[in-house]
């Protein structure tokens, strides 16, 4: 028979339903009573432990895409003064085969719960909130067609009917991040290797066909809950083709690839992530190339300072009278 004195008590770890959660509650059987006392209630779930030291990633693209407006089009618009329709989006980085967008195979609604975008204050309710997919706003705008003789202190707005757009990115309640904010500048003319914006005749714009602006990123997840690493693996991600399948993305910081932008809807590769990886690599050869030209330029300068400081101190200083 267990004595008061003994000190002794039997503990025990079950699984309770609370608010619809799962969690961990500890109960003592003490020898002074006959009935588990609850305690340390609440302690932490299992699903709410973090992993630590895995980290996992989820490519996706932001940007937009327009096309010019075709008279008949345009007529039947509250505003037949708009020239130009856009979508701006957030998608998966690969494309479906045969698909006539840029990215979106795979559903990002497991791990995205919304996407707001930031829109001019001009348009009518400009902060769009999108809770489901596509994730992803259609609008249209105007370009007038003498930007160039315009005064200088109109904004890209109301010289080009471009502006940059806010992309807020909220993510599930089993991920437990903050949301994550980026920034587009939407693209509603053609690009050229300078990146100023040049504005062609409407029917030169519209048989050119539609313009792309996207950005390839990487949202990385480091020590996720183990409740939200299962929804991201049970997920797998569609890859990149490894080799070019259709014309490329245009990126100003690589002039190079507006002849391979032409010719249809673009998409990523994964070959496109190793040139780009192999151009970082060659810019900072190039940094430290000059690095070591500049500071052997210094060296030597420092020597000639040195030297004429000594002749300096060496040469007799007249007294004066």
């Amino acid at each position: 028979m267990l004595r008061e004195e003994d000190h002794v008590a039997l503990r025990a770890f079950v699984n309770v339903e609370l608010g619809g959660k799962r969690e961990v509650a500890e109960f003592v059987l003490s020898p002074t009573t006959d009935r588990p006392t609850p305690k340390y209630f609440f302690m932490a779930s299992s699903e709410r432990v973090r992993v630590r030291g895995v980290s996992i990633y989820r490519p996706i693209i932001y940007g937009n895409t327009a096309t010019v407006l075709s008279p008949k089009e345009r007529e039947t618009l509250p505003s037949p003064d708009h020239t130009h329709k856009w979508t701006v989006a957030v998608r998966s980085a690969a494309s479906a085969d045969n698909a006539d967008q840029v990215g979106g195979a795979d559903d990002l609604s497991y791990f995205i719960k919304r996407v707001t975008f930031k829109l001019h204050d001009t348009y009518p309710n400009p902060s769009r909130n999108i809770d489901k997919p596509p994730f992803e706003v259609s609008e249209t705008g105007y370009v007038l067609s003498t930007p160039h003789v315009l005064p200088a202190h109109l904004t890209t707005l109301e010289r080009w009917g471009e502006f940059d757009i806010q992309i807020r990115i909220n993510f599930v309640q089993e991920c437990g991040e903050k949301a994550i904010t980026v920034y587009h500048h939407l693209k509603l003319h053609p690009w050229t290797a300078s990146g100023e914006p040049e504005i062609p005749p409407l029917e030169v714009a519209i048989k050119a066909g539609p313009v792309h602006s996207w950005q390839y990123d990487e949202i990385v997840f480091h020590d996720p809950y183990s409740n939200f690493l299962t929804i991201l693996t049970s997920h797998p991600v569609t890859h990149l083709p490894k080799s070019k399948r259709k014309p490329v993305p245009f990126h100003l910081a690589h002039p190079a690839s507006l002849e391979a932008s032409k010719g249809g809807v673009p998409e990523f590769t994964s070959q496109m992530e190793k040139e780009e990886a192999d151009r970082l690599e060659a810019a900072r050869q190039s940094i430290i190339s000059e690095q070591e030209k500049w500071r052997g330029i210094l060296i030597e300068k420092e020597k000639e300072l040195e030297k004429l400081q000594k002749q300096l101190a060496a040469t007799p200083q007249q007294s004066q009278s």
